[in-house]
């Protein structure tokens, strides 16, 4: 089966109707448990021209392929930024509240790399809008499903977003080895909730998922 290619057909949609500028948006992290929930934004215009090649949404690409690209995405649009909730954020909060938390301090760092965010709508990977219940003004929000998949700017949100979480979690892991988060990233693979159940979890764990106190 062929793989679905990226385009700026929505992005170019959006300009042609008047809108300046287009911030894809998409969530790394959602249903790992251990780590931030992150979420990455990259913001385009009219001019932003042909995306790097080979740019997917992130869960389509190899882990070197993402390396290589992510650099490549972050010149490629205007501005981008992570933006994250803790594992103790998720904890309090849960984890729709902790997707708008992370979402509006990515959209804070924009604003402060001078990105016009009143100009702008965002393009939002998935069905439901949990941005805006967590801004005091509201933004344009659009939601597409799949948009990390068709949309260039979200795919590039995308691989930004995968490549900065996974790099933290790679750092975390030499501090915790033992539950192999260079390799899994801190989802629950069998060796990862093996550790868990043996070592407990961490600072870094989800604690609420697991049902278990931390040591």
């Amino acid at each position: 089966m062929a793989v679905q290619l990226p385009t700026l057909e929505v992005e170019n949609e959006l300009f042609a109707n008047g809108i300046r500028y287009v911030i894809g948006c998409d969530e790394v992290g959602r249903g790992a448990m251990a780590g931030p929930v992150s979420v990455g934004m990259a913001v385009i215009d009219a001019g932003a021209g042909a995306f790097p090649d080979g740019l997917r949404d992130s869960k389509l690409l190899s882990e070197k392929r993402r390396e290589a690209l992510a650099p490549l995405a972050a010149d490629w649009v205007l501005y981008s930024a992570v933006g994250e909730a803790s594992a103790a954020e998720v904890d309090a909060l849960g984890i729709t509240a902790c997707l708008g938390l992370a979402g509006k301090r990515a959209l804070l760092a924009l604003h402060a790399a001078g990105a016009d965010i009143a100009a702008s709508v965002v393009l939002l990977d998935g069905s439901q809008d949990w941005l805006n219940p967590a801004l005091a003004s509201p933004l344009r929000v659009q939601t597409r499903i799949k948009a990390d998949r068709d949309c260039a700017s979200v795919a590039a949100a995308s691989v930004i977003a995968k490549v900065h979480r996974d790099h933290q979690m790679i750092a975390a892991h030499e501090e915790h080895p033992h539950f192999g988060w260079a390799g899994n990233k801190g989802y629950g693979s069998p060796a990862h909730m093996g550790a868990i159940a043996e070592h407990g979890p961490t600072e870094l764990h989800r604690v609420s998922w697991i049902k278990t106190e931390p040591r």
